[in-house]
């Protein structure tokens, strides 16, 4: 008799499984006592330096970071893939008149080597078709790039390539001499001229003396190359007791230039943190978590794309996305409008240590997300600080571990990681995918089409005219 019920009770005990409030709070007390995701990110910055994607230092990161979550005891394996890379080469940016002078300049991934030329600088303004019409004779010119533009890069390169101009110099939108390397291409193309980004104060400097009518000529060689690379997203899991499964993942490839400790090492360590707090605390929960580490995220979310496909066929609750979350502010449901029952739950649960501007839920692109959404699989993000007297610098040299405080580290873990307990545990969450025009209709409510058009990543089809 006994063991015929045994089904029965076992469903019952799933069914009233529940988010322990006690288990909830050392989650969140350790987790902000705990400095080992500083520690950790402390270790792969001054160890490896910058991630880039297909690297050995990118490699060499991501066999340590293995090692490190395996002492935790905690299941992890690699998911390797070949992307489109690029290598950076010896690359040069010389100003010719009116004065002699290399420029501090970075070009963007997938710009291809050439032998140099020189030309004049050209003012393109935002970039668009209709502000180099309005230029004298561009064909053969560089364009120097506003800092703050809101058009696709995609778009400014095809209008900068119909209008026969050379090249591209993007000016930096902040200043102290920084630099924000970046992808040229999200699908990986040779990029048809070659991009660069170069200072605020040396861009305004060539804006001025262009808009005095003065001629500005600079000579560019650019040695970077595209190839071919292998590289893997690190997944982790810690098995539920159902095929039920949260996913939270965070980019862990960088620029080169500088450590990549805000972007993304925040996300990287926070994804480890979270890791070690959950299977100390709940090692297993009602939902099966997956923890995952993207490659090429930079380049062009090429690890998230790789890896959202692997989750066709099983129920996923939500991915969490973490990228570049500082002290935490708000927890975002972008655009899930089912999502916000939980949500408010989760930031009630949290006490007197609520989220200061509680549960947002605006959609955005441009990270790991994205590839989730568009597998119609509902996402989550964290808003959060990064102090701007340290975040002005992410991409470039001084992207290192000291900008990064260690109780950032554990401020952001600890409010992370008790909502992926709850939402392991609590019951009814819909595991069912979001309808295509559903998916459509999110994105262009917060109007993200023109956007995703620029960059390749709109899969679906205009409505006729």
């Amino acid at each position: 008799m006994l063991k015929s019920l045994l089904p029965s009770l076992l469903l019952a005990t799933a069914l009233c499984a529940q988010p322990d409030q006690k288990i909830q709070d050392a989650i969140y007390a350790d987790a902000i006592a705990d400095t080992a995701g500083h520690d950790y990110l402390t270790r792969l910055c001054d160890d490896f330096g910058g991630r880039l994607s297909g690297s050995p230092e990118n490699w060499a990161a991501m066999e340590r970071t293995i090692e490190e979550l395996k002492a935790l005891g905690i299941e992890t394996r690699l998911e390797k893939f070949k992307m489109p890379g690029w290598v950076r080469g010896d690359d040069e940016v010389t100003l010719l008149t009116p004065v002699t002078r290399r420029l501090r300049a970075a070009a963007l991934s997938y710009t291809s080597p050439h032998d140099p030329f020189e030309a004049e600088v050209v003012d393109i303004g935002d970039g668009r078709e209709e502000d180099i019409a309005k230029l004298t004779a561009p064909a053969g010119k560089i364009g120097l790039l506003s800092p703050n533009t809101s058009v696709p890069r995609g778009q400014y390169e095809k209008a900068a390539v119909k209008a026969g101009l050379k090249a591209i110099l993007w000016i930096n939108r902040v200043n102290g001499g920084q630099l924000l390397a970046r992808t040229g291409s999200f699908q990986g193309q040779p990029l048809v001229i070659p991009m660069y980004n170069i200072t605020q104060e040396e861009g305004f400097w060539l804006r001025r003396l262009i808009e005095r009518g003065q001629t500005v000529k600079v000579r560019l060689h650019t040695r970077s190359h595209c190839q071919e690379v292998e590289t893997a997203n690190i997944v982790a899991t810690l098995p539920g007791r159902t095929a039920d499964t949260i996913v939270v993942g965070a980019h862990f490839d960088s620029w080169d230039l500088g450590q990549g400790a805000m972007d993304n090492g925040t996300g990287t360590a926070q994804v480890y943190a979270i890791a070690k707090v959950l299977k100390e605390h709940s090692p297993v929960n009602e939902r099966t978590i997956e923890l995952v580490w993207f490659n090429g995220e930079e380049q062009g979310l090429w690890g998230s794309r790789v890896h959202a496909p692997t989750l066709k066929d099983r129920p996923v609750v939500a991915a969490i996305n973490l990228d570049m979350v500082g002290f935490p502010l708000s927890v975002n449901s972008l655009g899930y409008d089912d999502l916000l029952p939980v949500l408010e739950r989760y930031n009630e649960s949290l006490g007197e240590k609520k989220l200061k501007q509680g549960v947002t839920n605006i959609n955005w692109f441009g990270s790991d997300h994205t590839p989730y959404q568009l597998e119609g699989i509902r996402a989550i993000t964290f808003a959060g600080v990064i102090p701007p007297e340290s975040v002005r610098y992410y991409h470039d040299l001084a992207d290192t571990i000291d900008k990064v405080e260690p109780k950032l580290i554990s401020e952001s873990t600890a409010a992370i990681a008790t909502l992926v307990y709850r939402l392991a545990n609590e019951p009814g969450l819909p595991t069912t995918r979001v309808p295509a025009k559903d998916t459509e209709a999110l994105f262009r409510k917060f109007d993200l089409q023109k956007r995703m058009q620029g960059v390749g990543l709109w899969p679906f089809a205009e409505p006729a005219p």
